[in-house]
């Protein structure tokens, strides 16, 4: 299985880039990584929208990372990841939204939306969250002490 990282703009802030990259380096232990920086809009979620959906794989399980989504629990991340796994799924492709959120077509087209807190978090800190939550996740999944 490989994961797709797909958000709206760069980190800039180097501190967030290293924390990112660490954790992309820990989750490629268990998991091809793959991540996708497109270009923010002063458009808005409309142009940004047709960015994601002109990058998504059509066959890849899509993944949205929402205020709006379902709030759950590390361990129950890492048993969705591993009926991703048992499912045979080739390709999941995790998508954070610009500054406006997403478009319509792209929440619509979305497998699953998931919240990674009632908080509001930065775009920056946002992806450094979610990629040590996917790296918990398989450290659950594999019974390592990380999660403890």
């Amino acid at each position: 299985m490989k994961f797709r990282f797909i958000w709206i703009g760069k980190t800039k802030d180097k501190n967030w880039k290293a924390l990112q990259d660490e954790y992309l380096r820990r989750l490629s232990h268990f998991v091809k990584c793959e991540v996708t920086e497109l270009k923010d809009s002063q458009d808005g979620a409309e142009i940004e929208g047709e960015r994601i959906l002109a990058t998504l794989n059509p066959k890849t399980f899509a993944v949205l990372l929402d205020v709006g989504g379902e709030a759950i629990s590390s361990r129950d991340l890492a048993g969705k990841i591993e009926k991703w796994q048992n499912l045979g799924l080739k390709e999941v492709s995790f998508i954070i939204g610009g500054a406006d959120g997403v478009s319509r077509r792209v929440a619509e087209i979305a497998d699953i939306s998931l919240s990674l807190s009632f908080l509001t978090f930065t775009h920056e800190m946002a992806r450094a969250v979610m990629l040590e939550q996917l790296y918990r996740a398989y450290t659950i999944i594999k019974g390592f002490p990380y999660q403890k």
